[in-house]
C-alpha cells in the first residue's frame, strides 16, 4: 500500500511540476503589476503598455495561424464598442513570426481595435501566453487580475459577467 501510495504521490509531483515548467521566463502572475513594454504598432503607431493606465484593459494575445483566435476576434470587436466595453480599453497582441502575417489577417478582418505584434518574445513570455488564445483582464493601475486560455465569445452574457466580477468597482454599475 505503502508503494501504492508513493507512486501517486511521484507521478502527481510529476504533473505539477510538468504545469509549472509549463509558465513562461519571466511571466507576470496574477496579481501582479505588469512590467514595461514598447509595444509595435500592426494598425496603429508604437506605444509603451503603460499608456493603456488608468482604464482597465483587455489584453488578447492571438495569431493569425490560430482558427480558436480568430474565431473568438469578432466577439472582442463587439465587446469593446458595446456600452460595457467603451468602460474599458481592448487591445490585441500578435504572436505571429512575420507582421506581414498578421497586418494581412487584421486587413481581411476590418479590425477596429489597436493591435500590436510581439518582439523576440518580450510580451508573450511576459504575459504567459504559452498557450493561445490567451486574453488578460487587468486593472487600471496595470495589475494581472485574471487570465483566460482559449476561445470564448466576449459579448456574451457570461463573459461579460466575467468582466463586471472582475472589474467590481471599477466599472459604471448598472451599465452593461
Amino acid at each position: 500500500m505503502r508503494a501504492l501510495i508513493a507512486a501517486c504521490t511521484l507521478v502527481f509531483g510529476l504533473l505539477a511540476g510538468a504545469n509549472n515548467a509549463a509558465a513562461t521566463p519571466g511571466e507576470v502572475a496574477v496579481g501582479s503589476v505588469l512590467r514595461e513594454a514598447t509595444m509595435r504598432g500592426l494598425n496603429g503607431p508604437d506605444r509603451k503598455l503603460s499608456a493603456f493606465r488608468g482604464k482597465p484593459l483587455i489584453i488578447n494575445v492571438w495569431a493569425s495561424w490560430c482558427p480558436p483566435c480568430i474565431a473568438e476576434m469578432g466577439s472582442l470587436e463587439r465587446l469593446a464598442w458595446s456600452e460595457l466595453g467603451l468602460q474599458l480599453t481592448v487591445i490585441g497582441i500578435s504572436t505571429d513570426d512575420y507582421p506581414e502575417a498578421a497586418k494581412g489577417f487584421l486587413r481581411k478582418s476590418n479590425a477596429t481595435l489597436n493591435h500590436y505584434i510581439d518582439r523576440q518574445l518580450e510580451l508573450e513570455n511576459m504575459l504567459g501566453a504559452n498557450r493561445l488564445p490567451l486574453t488578460l483582464l487587468v486593472d487600471a493601475q496595470g495589475r494581472v487580475l485574471n487570465k483566460i486560455v482559449g476561445a470564448r465569445e466576449w459579448d456574451s452574457a457570461q463573459s461579460q459577467q466575467l468582466i463586471r466580477t472582475t472589474f467590481r468597482g471599477a466599472l459604471i454599475p448598472g451599465k452593461k
